[in-house]
């Protein structure tokens, strides 16, 4: 007799998997393609299946099938019927609206069946972006509406599919130089399901080459590209990556931020200085619209700050490549990522890369200390905007860092912090230079690279080293405090460790917790992602830190 499944599939669509069960990764692994995970305690992690997350599924390839099947296979009871109707219907809701170009380049709305095209018709937002009627399910849209219909379809319920084709841009001609190197097979795979949808977002784990995955799509459109990124920091590892990886030259390569203002075929800016305003404007947009762009790369997509969202609503003829290692926004504006950018056209878990050895094997550990009398009465007496920071702060977590930097002595390790102060205590306790958000560039880079060459051994530095940092020979990083919940950041943060390493040493990642504070509720909800992705997470007293085995 089979053994019954690791899945209890419930009415409400939440699924429940028993993290136990021999057969739980696998489970996970085929549920992770459709389902988000909720709640993540010791015993049974809970997913939602969501409407998103059917239709991301759905635009990378997934069909409702497959879906089902997984449920099926895996479950301990039958699948409640009405959530199977439920999946089904709610796919078949992807691709019932196409938005398309006629011969003359005007932009239509065409429906499966005038139901739903009347529906939508009737809908004060998305009334005045369309124009007259084309026969009985095709309607005229206003051409500068593609994006913003786009949006309001979502909300209704309704994603379009958009196969109104993009402008070529100026052609310029990239190449990848593979010389000593090739695309791995699953990055290769990324760049194809691009190329043959034109927009969307790319889901690799950070470490598995997601610049890469952004040449080989430059190359494959072959024109001119404008690259937005997180950071100056950043702009300068894409320039160098480019530089390395293609024919581009140092002549076709701009960088366009807070410190240089240059356009070239292939330019480089930060999202930074899209955002900044002067006199309540923004005073960068021209950059926008400098070349007769091909293809605008998004560099940490989950990141992208809600303002450019409107400017990307304005980009929809452009081709369009999000790249991330998450898709969870902690604004909730996941679904204008699936609208403007694109829906998710390729996602690599994390586990079965590191399976096939392009990723670091990594060990996550929760440390929970105890505050003294006198903070844990502090704590008590505080108002709740203050909670976090006293038990997030304690000054024992210094003491936790010490001893965990013994322990891992000769290796590289980063000690990662939200607050200033706590920073500035732990470098100096630790006699270890510091790097955060005003610490100039240049400076930044020097830091970096003497920790990327030895000279460094432990850096200190805040969220400005969450993202597009390379530090590939990283193999410890202690959370010390974080920005509250955010699933983001921990993904980002033990990202930083996931390289391979010349050293073969593996992955530590450790989070020092206050016990029974909202410090540890945060933890508890930072950790769901990775859990998501196959990540277990070792509770630890901090009194016995140095017992685990290094």
């Amino acid at each position: 007799m089979p053994t019954p499944g690791p899945l209890i599939v419930q009415s409400d669509r939440t699924v429940l998997l028993e993290v136990a069960h021999p057969q739980a990764e696998e489970a996970r692994h085929e549920l992770a393609v459709f389902a988000e995970l909720e709640r993540a305690p010791e015993h049974v992690h809970t997913y939602r299946i969501t409407r998103l997350g059917l239709w991301n599924a759905r635009a990378a390839g997934h069909t409702v099938e497959e879906m089902a099947a997984t449920l099926d296979r895996w479950s301990k009871f039958p699948v409640p019927q009405t959530v199977a109707v439920d999946i089904q219907e709610t796919v078949g809701r992807y691709g019932r609206l196409v938005i398309e170009r006629d011969d003359d380049g005007v932009l239509t709305l065409t429906a499966t069946d005038r139901a739903v095209l009347a529906e939508i018709r009737r809908a004060k937002k998305i009334a005045g972006l369309l124009f007259e009627s084309r026969g009985e399910n095709t309607v005229v849209v206003q051409p500068w509406a593609r994006g913003e219909l786009k949006q309001e379809l979502l909300k209704l319920g309704w994603p379009a599919e958009d196969r109104a084709g993009f402008t070529p841009g100026t052609p310029h001609e990239i190449d990848l130089d593979e010389r000593d190197w090739s695309l791995r097979p699953y990055q290769r795979e990324a760049v194809e399901r691009f190329a043959e949808a034109g927009s969307g977002v790319v889901v690799l784990p950070c470490g598995a080459g997601k610049t890469l995955v952004g040449a080989g799509a430059m190359a494959e459109v072959g024109a001119t590209t404008l690259i937005l990124v997180t950071n100056t920091v950043s702009a300068r590892q894409w320039r160098s990556e480019l530089l390395r990886r293609t024919s581009l030259t140092e002549e076709e390569i701009g960088e366009y931020s807070g410190q240089v203002k240059e356009i070239k075929p292939v330019t480089i800016a930060t999202y930074q200085i899209l955002t900044a305003r002067r006199k309540g404007e923004y005073a960068h947009l021209s950059v926008l619209d400098a070349l007769d762009w091909g293809l605008i790369v998004y560099d940490e997509v989950h990141l992208l700050p809600a303002p450019v969202f409107k400017l990307t609503a304005d980009l929809q003829a452009r081709r369009r490549l999000g790249l991330t290692a998450t898709l969870v926004r902690e604004d909730g504006r996941e679904g204008d990522v699936f609208s403007l950018i694109g829906p998710k056209r390729f996602d690599a878990p994390w586990k079965e890369l590191e399976g096939q050895g392009y990723i670091s094997p990594a060990s996550c550990y929760e440390v929970r200390i105890d505050l003294p009398q006198q903070e844990r009465l502090e704590y008590a007496a505080s108002a709740d905007d203050d909670r976090y920071r006293i038990a997030a702060s304690a000054p024992e977590k210094i003491r936790v860092v010490q001893r965990l930097i013994e322990k891992h002595e000769g290796e590289r390790i980063l000690v990662i912090g939200q607050y200033l102060d706590q920073l500035d205590d732990l470098a100096e306790a630790l006699d270890a230079p510091q790097l955060n958000g005003s610490t100039p560039v240049s400076e930044r880079e020097r830091l970096y690279q003497e920790f990327r060459d030895g000279v460094t051994k432990v850096l200190v530095v805040s969220k400005v080293a969450n993202f597009s940092v390379d530090l590939p020979e990283a193999t410890v990083a202690i959370q010390v405090s974080g920005s509250f919940g955010s699933r983001q950041e921990e993904a980002q943060r033990l990202g930083r460790l996931l390289r391979p390493k010349e050293s073969g040493l593996p992955a530590n990642f450790y989070t020092l917790v206050a016990r029974d504070t909202v410090d540890q509720d945060f933890a508890q909800n930072r950790q769901r992602f990775l859990a998501e992705q196959g990540y277990s997470y070792t509770i630890l007293d901090a009194d016995a830190v140095e017992t685990v085995a290094a």
